[in-house]
């Protein structure tokens, strides 16, 4: 058994670098074609066919490249595919999908208090959301819809805000902001291998054939292509979001998600201005933070919506977060609740060593990350995952009270 926990837990690891490896190049080359093809100049000496050109120095050499925006006359002899990327990216991540969250679905993908499932269950819940939400897009993609791309951004902002507070109706916080990565990215990389490089291999056909390719291929894919233009950073943001409990363990987390769309936006709006050298609209930086604050209060605001008592109106237990005599309630709390896992010695099934080294069996060690448990237990509900060990909402709260008003004290 344990030497199986340490292999399932390196396979986790290398899935993940693997993971981090692709989405670097894919995103990279991503960043680097959206610029590039918004930089491109057109000139009087430019070939046939040739839509606008760009001179670019790096590495010591200088670069000149043309864009055709159908094809050019003549097949060239050696042709670039940048598709693998996008490919290995995706396997990658659902390898991780399927290591963490479907292998570790009692702790990280189920929410007995959210939806109360069987493992199959909630593994087919997430199949069918991901492979249902490819479907829904491409249908609204060819439905006339598509032929407003403005009005089908719209709709499909609409589809991901759906998305967002759906999968906190279904899974974890952790699992839900997952999972709504992941729709998003198997969106974006169905749009490369069912669109986009299947069109660009029709205008390819045709030149080897000797006709003229349609242009409406071109027109398709570059749709496609803008729709992935704008998903990257919310995508990269969700992908970040499990080692940040504020973001996806908190009461408004559909709601934090829906801003991040619109982060992406504004952001992506930036680079794509400036790389097409129409000015740096600084307002979009402005938005950005603003939306950003916004984010930050919906972490940590009082549950007015909800009619929830503020935490801190609940007298606190201890004036302090050093080990004393005063201590009992909290580590009750913290042993009862934590230490299954959070021990020299884990109790709970699969759990070989503390998760990152976290051990809470006295009251130095509590102390110690008295930080952690507040935003892990306390201010989120991201501990203990899927909250197996039932914490208590009044439980959470003395966890608040005590650690803030233990800050109060120590700031007097």
């Amino acid at each position: 058994m344990y030497e199986y926990a340490i292999a399932w837990e390196w396979l986790a690891f290398a899935a993940r670098w693997f993971h981090v490896i692709t989405a670097i190049a894919w995103i990279g080359s991503s960043f680097y074609f959206i610029a590039l093809d918004l930089g491109l100049v057109k000139r009087p000496h430019l070939p046939p066919g040739a839509y606008g050109e760009e001179w670019q120095v790096h590495g010591g050499g200088f670069y000149h490249i043309q864009k055709y925006l159908v094809a050019p006359a003549q097949m060239p002899e050696h042709l670039t595919w940048f598709k693998y990327e996008s490919y290995f990216t995706w396997i990658s991540g659902f390898l991780m999908l399927c290591i963490v969250y479907y292998g570790g679905a009692n702790l990280f993908l189920i929410d007995r208090h959210v939806l109360d499932v069987s493992v199959p269950v909630a593994i087919l819940i997430s199949l069918a959301s991901l492979v249902g939400g490819w479907i829904v897009y491409d249908l609204l993609c060819k439905s006339p819809l598509g032929n407003n791309t403005w009005g089908l951004m719209i709709v499909l902002y609409a589809v991901l805000v759906f998305m967002a507070w759906g999968y906190t109706h279904l899974f974890t916080g952790r699992a839900a902001f997952l999972h709504l990565g992941a729709f998003t990215a198997t969106i974006m990389s169905a749009n490369v291998f069912m669109i986009i490089i299947p069109n660009q291999k029709i205008v390819v056909a045709d030149l080897i054939a000797g006709r003229t390719p349609d242009p409406k291929y071109g027109r398709i894919a570059k749709q496609r292509s803008l729709h992935n233009n704008y998903l990257t950073l919310p995508v990269i943001f969700f992908m970040l979001s499990n080692h940040y409990p504020l973001a996806f363990g908190t009461a408004y987390n559909w709601v934090i998600a829906a801003l991040v769309f619109l982060m992406g936006v504004t952001i992506r709006h930036w680079f794509n201005t400036t790389h097409a050298r129409k000015g740096h609209p600084t307002w979009t930086w402005i938005v950005t933070v603003v939306l950003f604050i916004v984010i930050m209060w919906l972490s940590t605001v009082p549950k007015v919506l909800t009619e929830e008592k503020e935490a801190n109106a609940i007298p606190p237990a201890f004036q302090q977060y050093a080990s004393d005599i005063h201590f009992s309630s909290v580590k009750e709390i913290v042993s009862t609740r934590c230490t299954m896992c959070h021990s020299a010695e884990p109790v709970y099934e699969g759990i070989v060593r503390p998760p990152k080294g976290v051990m809470l069996e006295n009251d130095e060690q509590i102390a110690m990350h008295a930080r952690e448990i507040y935003i892990q237990a306390g201010r989120s509900h991201a501990m203990p995952p899927g909250n197996v060990t039932e914490v208590t909402p009044e439980e959470r709260k003395l966890l608040v009270a005590w650690f803030e008003s233990s800050i109060g004290e120590k700031s007097q």
